[in-house]
Order: C-alpha cells, then sequence, then structure tokens
C-alpha cells in the first residue's frame, strides 16, 4: 500500500454493520417488556437491516397467549420487524432526534407459529422515505430459514 492509499484509508469513516442490544437501547426508546430485537447482525445504511430476537420461555406474553400451547404474537412479530426498520431511520441522514410511530401495515401475512426456543431472524428493507414525514419498509421474520411472518410497514416521522 503507499502512503497515499494509506492516509485515504485512515480517512474513510468507518461504517457500523452491526449493533449490540446496548447500542439498540442508545436508538430506539423501547425497553422491557416492549424492547423486541436483541441484536442486528447485519446493517446496510439507507438500505437494510438484519435483526434477531430470542424468544425464550420467559417472555412476559407467554403465560396468557396460550396456554400449554405457547405462541408469540403475530402482532409481536411485525412489532419485532418495526424495530428493526426503527434502527434503519435512526441511521439515516438528519434523523437524529426524531420519534418515529407506526403508521401502518399492508400485505402482513402469518406463515408459521414462534415458540419458545426459536430464534426471530427479520429482514427489513427501506423502500421508500419521502420528504422526512414517511417511511414505508418491507420486511420478513424466518425461523430456521422458513418464513414465519411478511409485511410491509409504514412510519410517521415527527420532530
Amino acid at each position: 500500500m503507499t502512503i497515499v492509499t494509506e492516509a485515504l484509508t485512515e480517512l474513510e469513516p468507518v461504517i457500523k454493520t452491526t449493533f449490540t442490544v446496548e447500542e439498540i437501547r442508545q436508538l430506539l426508546p423501547h425497553r422491557y417488556p416492549f424492547a423486541l430485537v436483541d441484536r442486528i447482525i447485519d446493517y446496510v445504511p439507507g438500505q437494510k437491516a438484519v435483526g434477531l430476537k430470542n424468544v425464550t420461555i420467559n417472555e412476559p406474553f407467554f403465560p396468557g397467549h396460550i396456554p400449554n400451547r405457547p405462541l408469540m404474537p403475530g402482532v409481536l412479530i411485525v412489532e419485532s420487524m418495526a424495530q428493526v426498520g426503527g434502527v434503519i431511520l435512526t441511521q439515516l441522514p438528519g434523523m437524529k432526534g426524531k420519534f418515529f410511530a407506526f403508521a401502518g401495515i399492508d400485505k402482513t401475512r402469518f406463515r408459521r407459529p414462534v415458540v419458545p426456543g426459536d430464534q426471530l431472524i427479520m429482514t427489513v428493507e427501506l423502500l421508500s422515505f419521502k420528504m422526512n414525514k414517511i417511511a414505508k419498509m418491507q420486511g420478513e421474520a424466518r425461523v430456521d430459514g422458513q418464513l414465519a411472518a411478511q409485511g410491509e410497514m409504514m412510519f410517521s416521522i415527527f420532530d
């Protein structure tokens, strides 16, 4: 490597491609029992993020959903995907300090149950981001490579 190449390499910003649970807590306002993303395992700035949720029998929703056959509620699977989408939004230019709220879900389907012991892998892609006010994303959640849920999510962005 030449001196010029070394100098340019030192000036290039480091792009973060993973986030720990502690880093996610700094980005999103969600806390127990509603923090539903344990880690971001892949992140492509402005495009997509892949998050994971380790589903345990200790989740607060299992005693009531469903006794003797615990299933993760579909709305919480969608919320998990939305939180992965929230990480994407927090990293966009000009979004620091903004508040994001769910504005809608479309084309959502649930394909297989999510149960204690599963590891939910959620891939969320940014489809559009208009006037720094509305974002649309496509998400899917998988367990052991099998599609568990998928859908489109819309977010409103507030100051």
